[in-house]
């Protein structure tokens, strides 16, 4: 009987270690993960003040999900002895790790005045903005395209010495693109003669000061996406048709240019993940896009049916695999989703409307779902029209 307990407490004790081991990593992950923010805050740390408040003030601004984990990520850290008092930056989509480092460093990520240079996929822009105190949130000055005439808020800005400087980099934009808008920036200097290798950039929002050189930020966002997507990688699904981190890269930038729906996109990469199993062509147009504009802008228009048939590396209606290189920089959600979609029976997926798709795992099922958008985009043209 006394072995029969012992037993049954060495399997508990197993199963307690098994399940414990799985919350530390599942809250390792929440910690590094991108954070809530969709904009930039100002978090005020008074003097005197501890974590525990500071954790409670940033799950009030929406900042962190977890106040618990915000609190034992800084602890295994060993950063909680060392917070500052003071006023601090905490950028759009910042990680807890990121605000820890924030407000434990000091003299860094202040409030104030900032600017921010945004490379989208369709465009570009300049914001300025600047804390109010009422709010405690930045307010804009000014927005404007890089290619036109500054306004005065921005000269202002540039003026000031406490001006802090970002460039946002929006997730599914090329290499070129990145490359195009670095070295157009008045601030930096120097220039960058070759563009990086498509998918290497890590979308994200990087802080620089006047005068440093494209090429260093470059190799910031090359480092960042090289170590994420090595992260990825060890945590793979199991059984994935992929050969190495570079495939699962070309599969995320796929993923990136084919949803803007966060929720989708695991949906998404089990379509490709299926065909690629059952050696179907992906037959997906942002790689046809690609092969024709080699991420050097927009098409900025559609795809005609002699396009479709042409043959280049990218084109997978005609290729029966990946294609060679990355379509886009992919960011982290789409890395992930990659390397574990979910299980599904879906070989097919078309637009429904919504912004979102419809899935389907049969032909017939999904002409239905194409019919309906033909049906959509016939009723919004003569909706236009009229």
């Amino acid at each position: 009987m006394w072995r029969h307990i012992a037993s049954n407490a060495l399997t508990f004790f197993i199963v307690a270690l098994f399940l414990l081991g799985g919350v530390v990593v599942w809250g390792s992950k929440q910690y590094s993960a991108p954070g809530p923010l969709a904009e930039a805050i100002c978090l005020r740390v008074e003097s005197g003040s501890n974590m525990r408040r500071v954790a409670e003030k940033l799950e009030a601004q929406g900042a962190v999900s977890s106040p618990a984990i915000f609190r034992m990520g800084v602890d295994y850290a060993e950063l909680s002895d060392d917070l500052k008092a003071g006023s601090f930056r905490i950028a759009e989509g910042a990680s807890m790790a990121d605000i820890a480092q924030a407000i434990t460093q000091g003299g860094q990520n202040t409030c104030g005045t900032e600017i921010i240079y945004r490379v989208g996929v369709n465009s570009q822009q300049v914001q300025v903005r600047e804390l109010d105190p009422a709010s405690n949130r930045f307010v804009d000055l000014a927005r404007f395209d890089p290619s036109e005439a500054a306004p005065a808020a921005y000269d202002k800005a540039r003026e000031d010495s406490d001006t802090t400087y970002n460039i946002v980099m929006a997730e599914g934009v090329t290499s070129w693109q990145v490359t195009n808008a670095l070295n157009n920036l008045d601030v930096l200097e120097g220039s960058i003669d070759e563009v990086p290798a498509e998918g290497t950039l890590a979308p994200d929002s990087y802080e620089f000061q006047p005068g440093d050189s494209p090429a260093s930020l470059i190799e910031r966002m090359v480092n960042a996406q090289a170590a994420f997507l090595a992260e990825a990688w060890a945590g793979r699904a199991e059984g994935l048709p992929l050969q190495s981190p570079e495939e699962a890269l070309i599969l995320a930038s796929i993923v990136e240019k084919e949803t803007g729906v966060a929720e989708e996109r695991r949906q998404v990469a089990s379509v490709f993940v299926n065909r690629l199993n059952q050696g179907m062509k992906l037959q997906t147009d942002p790689t046809v896009i690609y092969g024709i504009t080699k991420g050097e802008g927009v098409l900025g228009r559609g795809l005609r049916q002699s396009e479709l048939r042409r043959e280049t590396p990218w084109n997978t209606y005609v290729i029966p695999a990946l294609p060679p290189t990355p379509i886009a920089n992919p960011g982290r959600e789409s890395i992930l989703a990659a390397l574990d979609p979910d299980s599904t029976e879906f070989i097919f997926f078309v637009a429904d409307g919504t912004g979102g798709h419809a899935f389907a795992t049969n032909l017939d099922d999904h002409n239905r779902n194409v019919a309906r958008w033909r049906e959509i985009e016939a009723e919004r043209a003569a909706s236009d029209g009229g």
